[in-house]
């Protein structure tokens, strides 16, 4: 007896491969990265950048390659988007990553200036972004000066001071200490300007800290500057709007805000509530735009 075998007459479709990634696919997804690593490049004024964008939005497979691209580097996507390009921000173990150690080594060989350097970015985060609804507006625009930082930080060290005085802590800490406790002493001691013989503002002030802290921020593209008055003043960007929502749970930043922040639009903010403001909620999710 033979065994009969019946075909159907529709032959079933053989699933497509998908599309083998080619040196140009690659090559055009580390483009882009290169595009995201120079964070003053706007893509409104870069046709290339702007096109490479709009490929990731509308190609998955050649945005999965640009994703694991800026992977293989230790970089992580925070958006991509005409407003803020590929913002991408350093791994810990990223060669990109910047550290507060590196940095601070760049202004003074005072290790104590390391606190002051770190709480100064603290403070320009929290001044930037005071409520949880600025840090959540893709619209909102903060604004800072450098006389503005300074005063605030100095509302701070007074308001700590006061704390430390109601619970007796009345010893200065070590000054390898972590938080704010170490620094807010050394930033009150310090002078706020100092000036060189040609009337500079010397770079160990605090007023000077704040400066680098600044020019740092802008040089990676997190602020522009727009005006010289009270210091130099300054506006956000979205690239630091993600960078400060990225960096979340930073216990400094978090006892920093727990102080008061109020929020303002001229870059002088205030520690002092409303008298109305007894139930005002302050973002505890920001913080320093480098690694310790």
């Amino acid at each position: 007896m033979s065994e009969h075998v019946e075909w159907s007459d529709t032959e079933v479709p053989t699933p497509s491969a998908p599309a083998a990634v080619t040196p140009a696919d690659a090559a055009d997804a580390a483009r882009l990265v290169a595009f995201g690593l120079q964070p003053k490049l706007q893509p409104a004024r870069d046709q290339e950048y702007a096109d490479l964008l709009r490929r990731y939005r509308e190609d998955p497979p050649f945005a999965r390659l640009a994703d694991a691209v800026a992977a293989g580097l230790g970089l992580v996507v925070l958006e991509v988007s005409p407003r803020a390009g590929m913002a991408v921000t350093a791994a810990e173990d990223s060669v990109f990553a910047v550290r507060m150690g590196e940095y601070a080594r760049r202004t003074s060989a005072d290790g104590g200036d390391r606190f002051l350097h770190g709480l100064a970015h603290l403070a320009v985060a929290a001044m930037a972004f005071p409520r949880p609804e600025d840090l959540a507006d893709d619209g909102y625009i903060g604004r800072v000066s450098v006389n503005g930082v300074d005063a605030f930080v100095r509302q701070a060290c007074r308001r700590l001071e006061e704390r430390a005085e109601e619970v007796g802590e009345n010893t200065d800490p070590a000054t390898d200490a972590p938080g704010l406790e170490a620094a807010w002493r050394i930033w009150a001691r310090r002078s706020a300007a100092g000036a060189t013989k040609d009337a500079r503002r010397l770079a160990g002030s605090t007023t000077g800290i704040v400066g680098k802290a600044a020019a740092f921020l802008t040089d990676s593209g997190f602020l522009q500057r727009t005006g010289d008055d009270n210091g130099g003043t300054y506006r956000t960007t979205a690239r630091y709007q993600l960078q400060v929502r990225d960096m979340a749970g930073s216990a400094a930043m978090a006892e920093l805000l727990e102080l008061g922040v109020v929020p303002v639009t001229d870059g002088t903010p205030t520690l002092v509530p409303a008298e109305d403001a007894d139930d005002l909620e302050l973002v505890a999710d920001a913080g320093l735009p480098f690694h310790s």
